[in-house]
């Protein structure tokens, strides 16, 4: 194993060992501090749900957890990409499958490891344990005992059964198809089909791809031996209906004249004679992982035709199975369906193509790093990160099971229901997920003024391996080059700068005669601005300035203000800003939350505040939400005549009079600020009615760093920031003794600022 890969190998295990092992776990969702409480919890008040699902054994939807809860369950025979490594091995795969059934939909899950190969024993186990779940996620069991499996479930028992491998990638297939095939004007049922692959996924994508409409003599299926014949011996049950009986005896025979390919095989398999040789626009799904059936540049070279698709998220139209799994179930588990039934499948190919020819939310946009995305050959499906994904998908789902009679609960106002799915998402790291995402799409060099600390060192190697800053280390040389070693950090991935050190001296001399130029008239010698360029906060800055690193971070070690001093002297406020500023992104159970001013401001005057808020605003803008504005006191709407209060309402006055495309009204109490229905009850005249919140601006500093600090101790809410508004150039100050994972999001915050300041420069 080469150092890269064990690199990659060690970060893995240690993720998933620290800080405790696996990846997920249980959650009370009832009160338990008192013995009132625990006695309804269990002895003597959990008597009164046991008697009542005694008597009518279907209210144990209404008592317990089961109507959000599924079992992802393995015997680990068919593990992706692993093969048959047995149960105890598939766990960490099952326990991230619950992770992404909670983080996109909110399904709690239980992982399920039957240490069981005989089809009959694995289904007995299965059926004797499914009282317990509102659904059965079946994952990762070979062919053909998955059919099997899946079949004589689903048939006996009386709630949602699927095998994700089979019907996952093929919803998400069907649905890029069908919009596919729009784009290249061609009718389904004239298309000629080749599918590479005869396994599970196969067979499923293909059936329904037939239920849209495609014709099975138009569809010739390989395996590793060839085309599957009619007459041909061994063949299953399930691929019987797709041998055909045309003259082909090779997969370059069956690409010949084929509108579509479909590949869930292995990498390497198509060349580009074979691509050449299909039909007009044609249509090109190369789904194998990690190494597509043909590589999607030799592809686009190849053909400037094709429309194409595959398994990796680093090419356009990714078939991902997060696309689906976590929103089929959400819709089915909510109107309590005893199956997911082709028709909720079909509601589901129709939703994420529908999806797909919608405007895309700029949030999306920002997440991918793109300028625009909109319904073409190069977005066919919509992006895992869509947040509208929650809102389209399960009540499509949970729709159709009601109209073809599975559903035995019904939904009757849909947009409640869809606020419902709202809530019910796990947003408190989506938002760090776009970040990450964003900075990775335009990565900056990034100037760590601290990094001969360990901590510091790791957080600059994360957002290097990452792919989302081109870290410069500033420190003391040696050290650094230790700590390196110590972390396996490639000293030859990134550029180390002691500004101590003879080799930097005319580069230093460089910086500060800039700095004396720049300060001469305010008091600095060319002796003193010498001095300073040896203190690395100032000289980062300074390379900011210079051009020669595009955002600078520090405050690990020292105290905000030592930090911010040389920031605000050499940086400076950007020509429209009459103020600096700084806010913290609160990843919070609701979603995420902007604080501002947290870190600068200690009593801004009214007019000071209402810039505040116009700042802030921009920078929630930046992050791709829309920003919600409450201007937060101790008072709700001229209760009280104190000046505390009165400066806030003044300074909502200039909001409303001089920026009236911003949603902002206040003051308000941060309770009413936050709940929408205690808001809408006291207050139905605000201009946030039917918001939902997301940003906080406190009249004084003493508040808002008081309220994020609180939130993060005592709701474990993450904290990004403070994030500084209004300066010129990208700096931001950690703070002080901030964690790796902090330095991490600071680092994406930093490259998105510099993104943005680039682009509004170029503009």
């Amino acid at each position: 194993m080469d150092q890269e890969k064990k690199n990659a190998a060690d970060k893995a295990l240690e993720y998933h060992k620290y800080p405790q092992p696996g990846k997920i776990e249980v959650v009370p969702t009832k009160k338990h501090a008192t013995q009132r409480d625990l006695g309804l919890a269990y002895s003597p008040g959990v008597a009164e749900p046991c008697n009542a699902i005694a008597e009518d054994p279907y209210k144990v939807y209404d008592y317990t957890n089961k109507q959000n809860l599924v079992a992802v369950i393995s015997n680990g025979t068919a593990v992706l990409g692993l093969g048959d490594i047995g149960a105890d091995a598939s766990k960490p795969v099952m326990e991230g499958k619950a992770l992404l059934f909670k983080i996109f939909a909110g399904v709690d899950v239980f992982d399920i490891e039957v240490d069981q190969n005989d089809p009959d024993k694995f289904i007995e186990t299965v059926k004797n344990i499914a009282p317990t779940f509102g659904g059965i996620n079946l994952e990762d069991i070979k062919a053909p005992e998955a059919f099997e499996i899946e079949s004589r479930l689903k048939e006996e028992l009386d709630i949602p059964v699927m095998h994700d491998d089979q019907h996952g990638t093929a919803i998400i297939s069907a649905a890029a198809l069908l919009n596919a095939l729009e784009l290249a004007d061609k009718p389904i049922e004239e298309v000629n089909i080749v599918v590479s692959g005869a396994g599970s996924a196969a067979i499923s994508c293909t059936k329904l791809y037939c239920l849209l409409g495609a014709k099975a003599e138009n569809i010739i299926m390989l395996n590793s031996k060839g085309p599957l014949k009619k007459g041909q011996e061994k063949l299953t049950e399930q691929q019987a209906p797709f041998a055909t009986d045309r003259e082909v005896n090779s997969l370059a025979d069956a690409m010949q004249g084929a509108d579509v390919f479909v590949g869930l095989s292995v990498g390497k398999l198509v060349s580009a004679e074979m691509l050449k040789s299909m039909a007009d626009s044609p249509i090109v799904f190369a789904m194998a992982n990690p190494e597509p059936e043909i590589d999607y540049d030799l592809a686009m070279k190849t053909r400037d035709d094709v429309i194409m698709a595959t398994g990796r998220s680093d090419f356009p139209n990714q078939v991902n199975n997060v696309l689906g799994f976590p929103f089929i179930f959400r819709g089915a588990l909510d109107v309590r369906a005893s199956q997911i039934n082709e028709e909720m499948k079909m509601a589901a190919v129709k939703a994420l193509a529908g999806l797909a020819k919608k405007p895309v939310p700029e949030q999306v946009n920002i997440a991918y790093g793109l300028t625009k995305l909109s319904f073409g050959k190069n977005y066919i499906i919509p992006k895992p990160f869509d947040p509208r994904l929650i809102e389209e998908v399960p009540p499509a789902v949970a729709k159709a099971a009601m109209d073809s009679g599975v559903a035995r609960k019904h939904i009757t106002d849909w947009e409640v229901y869809k606020g419902q799915l709202l809530d019910r998402i796990g947003n408190e790291d989506k938002i760090t997920r776009l970040l990450t995402r964003r900075a990775k799409s335009d990565p900056k060099r990034v100037a760590y003024a601290e990094a001969d600390h360990l901590d510091v060192l790791k957080a600059a190697q994360v957002a290097c391996e990452e792919g989302m800053a081109r870290p410069l280390l500033l420190g003391r040389k040696e050290v650094i080059l230790e700590l390196m070693e110590t972390i396996d950090f490639d000293k030859d991935e990134v550029t180390i700068i002691d500004p101590k050190d003879d080799e930097q001296q005319d580069q230093l001399k460089r910086y500060a005669h800039e700095l004396w130029e720049r300060r001469k008239r305010k008091g600095i010698t060319l002796y003193d601005a010498e001095k300073l360029m040896r203190e690395r906060n100032y000289y980062a800055a300074m390379m900011v300035v210079a051009g020669d690193a595009d955002a600078m971070l520090s405050g690990y070690s020292r105290a905000y203000p030592a930090v911010l001093k040389p920031v605000l002297e050499i940086i400076g406020k950007e020509p429209r800003a009459k103020i600096v500023a700084a806010t913290n992104l609160m990843n919070t159970k609701k979603g995420p939350i902007f604080i501002s001013d947290t870190s600068i401001n200690v009593d801004p005057d009214a007019t000071q505040l209402a810039q505040i808020a116009q700042m802030t605003s921009f920078a929630v803008s930046m992050f791709g939400l829309e920003p919600n504005v409450a201007m937060v006191s101790y008072t709700n709407f001229g209760a009280s005549k104190n000046p505390s209060a009165t400066k806030v309402k003044e300074a909502v006055k200039l909001l409303h009079e001089h920026h009236p495309d911003i949603c902002v009204d206040g003051e308000l109490q941060v309770d009413f600020a936050l709940n929408k229905k205690m808001r809408h009850a006291k207050f139905p005249f605000s201009k946030l009615e039917n918001k939902r919140v997301n940003t906080l601006i406190y009249p004084n500093l003493d508040a808002a760093n008081s309220t994020y600090k609180l939130l993060k101790e005592l709701n474990s809410a993450d904290s990004i920031g403070p994030i500084l508004l209004g300066l010129d150039l990208p700096a931001h100050v950690f703070q002080l003794g901030a964690n790796v994972d902090e330095m991490v999001n600071m680092t994406a915050v930093a490259v998105i600022d510099a993104q943005q300041k680039a682009h509004r420069k170029k503009v």
